[in-house]
């Protein structure tokens, strides 16, 4: 048996569509219903869905009477607040192309990615940096937008570009990635078969709303179902999230497994209404998946993907994922495990995942590059699939290590250390102690440096001899990106051969 599971159809757009259009068809009825709370300290900022559908139609109408045109790009440079949405939203109910960005890029790293995407126009809050690039800069305000004249619905190809996001580059160059109208679509069986979410929901995402795993499963999917998404506000610290969780009564919480581990070291309130979390941008581990589950009493589910197809197999609470396993491939998903041939390989056997280039939420392709050919995407993560079809992630293909000539995957050596009392978190990867020779090392953030005996006596109950690190060394943070994605090329560079 081969692994690959197709289990198409796809949903088919109708000919004249807009994403925009689509996660607000309901938001005409759902009238005063909070669709956003923007979560402060002690307040909360609240737009209804009345609210949110009045201001991305204005919005939509302002950006037009800028001069701009149905594809023009507008980069946005703002934080946590309630334009950002507004203002992703506004320029795609426009038929114009929104380009979210971190707020936390330098001057000189916006310019470099300003250039590659060519706005029409910038629109940046006071304090972040800007490009030093020609399009007129200005600020966002909601009561403008209150007041500007709507802007009809924008239809047209489903295969148009809606928005561009960037990727983490955490190997490499981040790389503009444009999104259709389409892309929409392909979430509509994450709501059931990852996120369990529905109308009565209410999701607190703690991502910043530039990624796209905010933006979809914090925003954009609870906004199509009719639900209510709840964000934090900027310079909202990990240990702050229970507290958040508890006083807007989320029923949903959702971020990544480097977010988690810093709340779990906070204490917890009660979260009565709390029914599961979600985790995704990296490995989720069986030993941080438990300690969630005894300090909360739910479960987290875990979905795999990326900013070029959004996430495409999942556990969820109707189907957790089997012990050990990233869960399954999403119904309406084409997916395989290829070898260095393009065929499938055995089930069981390792390879590189792919998803059909006919997947609807496949990105149109990189901006400057031409659009994905073939019959498959490489995604570049390394897994294997089990007779059962549940998949297990094995790190990035790139990330792999080589270890007396064997293979590794750096994910099966780190979850061997995740449940140590007194590690917090942990990266292995190859270091070169002397000319020549390449050993594993594996960097773990702790309060103290932790007894090298015992750490070597974990690796060898459960690692087999070549898989085990000959290095150990503390780090005060490993390296992340501002999404807490780790860095895992920027390791090495941490090598101390006299340091614990």
């Amino acid at each position: 048996m081969r692994s690959v599971l197709d289990t198409r159809p796809f949903p088919v757009a109708p000919s004249a569509f807009n994403l925009a259009g689509h996660v607000l068809a309901r938001a005409g009825n759902l009238g005063s219903k909070p669709a956003l709370l923007l979560l402060h300290p002690d307040s909360e900022d609240t737009l209804s869905f009345a609210d949110l559908l009045a201001l991305t139609q204005g919005c939509g109408g302002w950006l037009v009477a800028q001069g701009l045109n149905p594809g023009d790009r507008v980069l946005m440079r703002l934080g946590n607040s309630l334009a950002f949405p507004v203002l992703y939203l506004g320029a795609i109910w426009a038929g114009l192309v929104p380009v979210p960005t971190s707020s936390a890029l330098t001057a000189g790293e916006i310019t470099r990615l300003a250039a590659l995407v060519a706005p029409r126009l910038i629109l940046a809050e006071p304090g972040i940096a800007v490009p030093a690039h020609p399009a007129p800069i200005l600020a966002p305000d909601l009561a403008t937008w209150a007041s500007s004249a709507p802007a009809p619905l924008h239809l047209g190809d489903p295969q148009r570009e809606a928005y561009v996001i960037f990727t983490s580059g955490t190997s490499g160059t981040p790389m503009a990635v444009s999104h259709a109208h389409r892309a929409i679509l392909a979430r509509a069986n994450m709501h059931s078969h990852w996120e369990g979410m529905t109308e009565a929901d209410r999701i607190l995402h703690a991502g910043a709303l530039n990624w796209t795993y905010t933006l979809g499963t914090g925003l954009l999917d609870p906004w199509t179902l009719g639900a209510t998404a709840l964000v934090p506000a900027a310079g909202t610290l990990a240990a702050d999230l229970p507290a958040r969780l508890a006083r807007s009564q989320a029923t949903i919480f959702a971020s990544a497994p480097g977010v988690f581990r810093q709340m779990l070291r906070a204490p917890f309130p009660p979260l009565p209404r709390l029914r599961h979390g979600l985790s995704a941008g990296e490995t989720l581990s069986p030993a941080l998946r438990e300690e969630w589950g005894k300090k909360t009493g739910t479960d987290l589910h875990e979905a795999l993907g990326m900013s070029e197809v959004s996430t495409y197999l999942s556990g969820s609470p109707a189907r957790p994922a089997p012990p050990g396993t990233a869960g399954h491939v999403q119904p309406g998903r084409h997916v395989a495990i290829l070898g260095d041939d393009d065929l499938a390989v055995p089930r069981g056997e390792a390879g590189e995942l792919a998803v059909s280039t006919s997947d609807p939420g496949l990105m149109r392709g990189y901006i400057g590059h031409p659009p994905p050919q073939g019959a498959w995407f490489r995604t570049g993560d390394a897994a294997w699939m089990a007779k059962d079809g549940a998949i297990t992630h094995l790190g990035r293909k790139d990330d792999l290590l080589n270890a007396g000539g064997f293979r590794v995957s750096p994910a099966e050596v780190e979850s061997a250390f995740h449940d140590l009392p007194g590690l917090a978190a942990c990266a292995v990867t190859q270091v070169e102690p002397s000319p020549g020779t390449t050993i594993l090392a594996l960097f773990y953030e702790a309060s103290c440096v932790l007894d090298e005996t015992l750490l070597h006596q974990r690796a060898e109950k459960a690692l087999a001899r070549w898989k085990q690190p000959r290095h150990y060394q503390r780090l005060d943070a490993l390296p992340r990106t501002g999404t807490g994605k780790l860095i895992r090329r920027a390791l090495a560079a941490a090598y101390r051969k006299d340091r614990p």
